[in-house]
């Protein structure tokens, strides 16, 4: 099997560039270039980093068929921690890059922020959780509390921050996905 050809095939069926596939396997644009052309060979812990990135699974990876999975469980998340901003983002469809919307869970320790997201194309959803968290969006900021949501195009830089003392949980729905 050509592991370079077929990882560069999911990569652009999922719609990820090669930067935007690196920055989620934490890994180097030029080392993603090099594997799809098969110039270096990844360690077994690092591909199953990257399959694991394109929404997929070993056996998905190394077949032709493609199931389709309806429930996911914890163990099927991906997580990504930034301790910098003090926060948690965790996909709950491990292969939305594929689908029409990405849903997130994003989880904000007491004082911490989410990055900050540059304009796009998008269209983001939000649903507080737990706690509350301040939503900014251009020049506006809202307070958002557990059980309250937000929506917007998003044509402004925008982030949010938890303001609070305690851990917040907001479930991120982007459409097209954007995570």
């Amino acid at each position: 099997m050509d592991i370079g050809h077929r990882m560069k095939e999911l990569r652009i069926q999922y719609g990820l560039t090669q930067q935007e596939l690196a920055d989620r396997s934490e890994l180097s644009k030029g080392f993603i270039s090099q594997l799809e052309r098969n110039l270096t060979s990844p360690s077994v812990g690092t591909l199953l980093d990257i399959i694991q990135c394109l929404g997929t699974t070993p056996a998905e990876f190394f077949t032709d068929q493609e199931p389709e999975q309806i429930v996911f469980r914890q163990e099927d998340y991906f997580i990504k921690e930034n301790e910098d901003l003090h926060h948690t983002i965790k996909w709950v469809i491990p292969n939305a890059q594929k689908n029409a919307m990405e849903p997130v869970l994003i989880t904000l320790a007491p004082h911490g922020s989410s990055e900050m997201y540059l304009p796009t194309e998008t269209e983001e959803f939000g649903y507080v959780l737990k706690g509350s968290v301040k939503l900014h969006y251009g020049p506006r900021s809202f307070v958002v509390r557990q059980g309250e949501s937000f929506y917007f195009k998003a044509g402004k830089k925008h982030y949010i921050e938890n303001c609070g003392g305690r851990e917040a949980t907001i479930l991120w729905v982007s459409t097209p996905p954007s995570f």
